[in-house]
């Protein structure tokens, strides 16, 4: 196991100059900065280990308020981050790239968890209707278009 720590240490040495010298081809660094820039890649390497990435994972899974409080009469809170919205498939995709089903799959949600706010829902509901929404306009139409009674000479 020593020997997988020293190669995996060697490899990201290696993989540091390599980096830093790309960087100093293209662009102009004071000498005093290059041990940060150095130190700084170096670090950025090893924050990617599959250990820390596994740990950063169990740190993202918590949500940012309780389940049971992100869904409100006039919003829904991301458990992402915490923000307030009426309407948060949208901000879902933007910003996480999660789809409403991956967004309830990944905090155990129920099929139906909303992705609107109930009172915003309704009020859109109420909207549809009196716009006509929903009914038969099929129906609508035949009574419009009815054959006028011709006059019998």
């Amino acid at each position: 196991m020593s020997e997988s720590r020293s190669s995996n240490e060697e490899r990201k040495l290696e993989l540091t100059s390599r980096i830093v010298a790309a960087y100093l081809s293209r662009n102009v660094v004071p000498s005093g900065d290059l041990s940060d820039l150095i130190q700084q890649t170096y670090s950025s390497l090893s924050g990617t280990s599959p250990r820390h990435q596994a740990e950063r994972a169990v740190e993202e899974q918590r949500p940012a308020v309780p389940i049971k409080k992100s869904v409100t009469a006039d919003f829904i809170i991301c458990l992402e981050d915490g923000e307030k919205f009426k309407s948060l498939k949208r901000h879902l995709m933007a910003k996480y790239g999660l789809t409403p089903e991956q967004y309830r799959e990944k905090w155990g949600l129920p099929a139906d968890y909303p992705m609107i706010a109930p009172s915003y829902a309704q009020h859109r509901s109420q909207l549809a209707r009196a716009s006509g929404l929903g009914k038969n306009l099929r129906h609508q139409r035949e009574s419009r278009h009815l054959p006028l009674a011709r006059k019998s000479d």
